[in-house]
């Protein structure tokens, strides 16, 4: 054989690695993308399955407000099998899909697996929230809060929604400009006060007893106070039952 044959045999192998070689690898490349589930997969299910959840849940409570799902970046490094039967997806954490959650992504096909998924799910709701500087102690007014949306999500102590939650009662700590009100910051404003005249009530399905009376203590709508009888000189429990009118049962 010819020293130019063997050279044009030897390129032509070249040639054809040169050619086929990579079309090859490419083509592993791609059966190995369809082998296994992309993290991108896993983030979009995890969305469509929060998305119902959500949707659900509102419908369910009869809450008015707007929601925003976040799905976590996950490693683009991940490499799960590819599973042959459809994903399932369950809420792993809380107990409702607001706020900071977990979703559990299953395979439960030929090759099972299973994969957290964190998200977070933004719920817009109108809240009530102080409209000026407010101190401790004070009796709120229609002027002193309005409605404002907030992500309940992050509202860990908790909010109101209606303004006659706040208005008229007593506020125990002091709160700033544009800050949610939460409901331990809330508390019954006294409608008596100590040292204030009232009248008695004492009935029975019978008789119905109206005398002049003393309150020797603070006292809010429903709490019971200790009341002076001005007649009498006795002291007995009372129910504030309104502004000046206290009633003890019989």
């Amino acid at each position: 054989m010819s020293e130019q044959t063997t050279f044009f045999r030897r390129f032509g192998k070249l040639l054809c690695n040169a050619i086929f070689l990579p079309a090859l690898l490419g083509l592993s490349q791609l059966v190995d993308a369809a082998a296994v589930t992309r993290p991108q997969q896993l983030i979009d299910v995890t969305r469509d399955f929060l998305e119902q959840s959500v949707t659900d849940y509102l419908q369910r409570s009869q809450i008015q407000g707007r929601h925003e799902v976040e799905v976590t970046r996950l490693d683009p490094r991940l490499r799960l099998a590819q599973c042959d039967t459809p994903l399932s997806t369950r809420l792993e954490s809380p107990a409702q899909p607001v706020g900071r959650t977990t979703v559990r992504v299953s395979c439960e096909g030929s090759s099972p697996w299973s994969i957290f998924v964190p998200a977070q799910v933004h719920l817009y709701r109108e809240v009530i929230v102080a409209s000026r500087p407010l101190k401790r102690d004070s009796v709120l007014s229609a002027a002193d809060v309005t409605l404002a949306e907030r992500d309940v999500g992050l509202l860990n102590q908790g909010y109101l929604t209606e303004l006659d939650q706040a208005v008229g009662n007593k506020l125990t700590r002091g709160s700033q400009p544009h800050q949610v009100i939460t409901p331990n910051q809330i508390s019954l404003a006294e409608i008596v006060r100590k040292g204030d005249q009232v009248v008695i009530t004492a009935k029975n399905a019978a008789i119905n007893v109206r005398m002049p009376g003393e309150a020797m203590d603070d006292g809010a709508l429903g709490e019971q106070i200790r009341v002076k009888n001005v007649r009498s000189g006795r002291t007995v429990k009372a129910r504030v039952v309104g502004a000046g009118h206290v009633e003890v049962a019989m």
